[in-house]
């Protein structure tokens, strides 16, 4: 099995072969147009030599003499240029017959070509470039001599272009070595370098593994700040709301389980206990009104269970509609006047400020409701519980204050909860199913509010619900 380091479908490998074949291309073209263009300036460093040298000629023969008869010596001597090694000099006619050579070309016959000729005739110098056989290729100008408006002499002035294709010859070689050289070398960079940047990627493949076997305790440790230090923190964040996810799962699990099978069980002991034997039927009516308060009782709690699992998959619709708190509050506190009756609760209406918030009307009833039941339910008897709506920057206030059993700060923390009930609740009142205050923080956030309690153990309770104030529709 190939390692996933040298696989061709690995990102490291992909990497270095684009990074390669893109530095590959580059450096063609940076050779091609390098190329080109040292062959140009090249071309132009000896197309201006032969011009000065033809122009320093032509200068020359104007001096001495026209027509045929000119001598070589002459014009040596007048302009010591003309007999430079690196040059030949040929004088042609106006019919393009040769008279005259420098010594370094009397072994080899360069006639006048007919766009030399013609050029000529024009007025036109003309370059050109002529390669013999096998030989190395020779550079020519041919420069017009006039005498007014005839021309009397063509000048020739030419050169080997051997130290110029040499020099191409070299900067080829160098290129053709230098180049896959550099291509090698950075490609063995990428390599390392896509492997340093992509070491994290490996690590989070390994956590992944080991986290897919189970172990959710697994994180990432990074203290790189860029795409894959932040690539690492995402995940990180991910596997930390998945354990957290899954441990609430777990418990909530256990705890259905839990306030599902306490009713189940009373249900079942009485049933067994009012079969053993004949009874009267006041005996076994009390066991069907105990077994139906227990039925109940599950009901209300799969009715509950099933509504925050709408709510939690979004299925739940909420009205957005303006809605009068302060009335709302005020028949609230007529139904809690009525629970405390029994309880022997007092429940009495602070301040109420005429507010309006935006919601829906039937589930801020159902928020409000459920903490003042829960208020007067956990009071003790004879005690009190205000309830008061104030405006504070923005938001509505809704407070709810009780002188019943009160919470330790580590139950605060859990109150919200689902079936999380505190051990003094469970004993001051056995009915409760632990989802209530779920379901009003649900609520709440629904509205973009917010649930807070302040609680002392043994003295009481206060919930604070926030709400966002309507805000007033602008004046036309």
């Amino acid at each position: 099995m190939p390692s996933p380091h040298f696989s061709p479908a690995s990102i490291r490998v992909r990497l270095t072969i684009w990074y390669g074949g893109g530095l590959a291309l580059i450096m063609i073209l940076f050779a091609g147009a390098l190329y080109v263009v040292m062959s140009r300036a090249l071309q132009d460093q000896v197309d201006r030599s032969l011009e000065e040298a033809a122009i320093a000629a032509s200068r020359s023969l104007e001096e001495h003499r026209f027509g045929p008869f000119l001598l070589l010596d002459d014009l040596t001597q007048a302009f010591p240029e003309l007999a430079l090694i690196d040059k030949f000099f040929q004088i042609f006619g106006p019919q393009g017959q040769i008279t005259l050579q420098s010594a370094n070309i009397k072994t080899r016959n360069i006639p006048l070509s007919q766009t030399a000729l013609q050029s000529s005739l024009q007025g036109r110098a003309v370059f050109e470039t002529v390669r013999f056989h096998d030989e190395i290729s020779i550079r020519l100008l041919s420069y017009p001599i006039r005498h007014g408006d005839a021309l009397v002499n063509i000048l020739r002035v030419g050169t080997s272009l051997r130290p110029e294709e040499e020099m191409l010859a070299r900067l080829v070689f160098v290129l053709l070595i230098g180049s896959p050289l550099a291509v090698v070398v950075s490609m063995l960079g990428g390599w390392f370098l896509a492997g340093r940047a992509l070491r994290p990627v490996d690590t989070i493949t390994l956590a992944a593994q080991r986290i897919a076997g189970g172990d959710l305790t697994q994180r990432i440790e990074t203290s790189s700040k860029d795409e894959i230090g932040r690539l690492a923190n995402t995940f990180n964040n991910m596997i930390g709301r998945l354990e957290t996810s899954i441990r609430q799962i777990r418990q909530f699990s256990a705890d259905a389980s839990h306030e599902l099978r306490t009713p189940l069980t009373i249900t079942k002991g009485e049933t067994e206990l009012a079969l053993r034997k004949p009874r009267s039927p006041e005996v076994y009516r009390e066991v069907l009104e105990s077994n139906l308060e227990e039925i109940d009782r599950m009901s209300r709690i799969v009715e509950e269970l099933m509504f925050l699992s709408r709510a939690d998959l979004g299925e739940v619709q909420v009205a957005s509609e303006p809605v009068q708190l302060d009335a709302l509050v005020q028949e609230i506190h007529m139904q809690a006047m009525v629970l405390g009756k029994a309880r022997q609760v007092k429940t009495t209406l602070g301040q109420v400020e005429p507010l309006q918030v935006l919601g829906d009307e039937w589930r801020l009833r159902e928020l409000i409701l459920n903490v003042v039941d829960n208020a007067v339910k956990y009071s003790s008897p004879g005690g009190t519980v205000e309830i008061s709506l104030t405006q504070d920057h923005g938001m509505a206030r809704i407070r709810v204050r009780d002188h019943g059993i009160g919470m330790t700060p580590e139950e605060q923390r859990l109150i919200f909860d689902r079936f999380y009930r505190t051990d003094a609740a469970r004993a001051h009142a056995q009915k409760g199913t632990g989802l209530g205050l779920s379901i009003c923080k649900w609520i709440v956030e629904t509205h973009h509010g917010t649930i807070e309690v302040t609680s002392t153990f043994g003295q009481g309770s206060c919930f604070t619900i926030s709400l966002p104030l309507l805000a007033p529709a602008p004046v036309a």
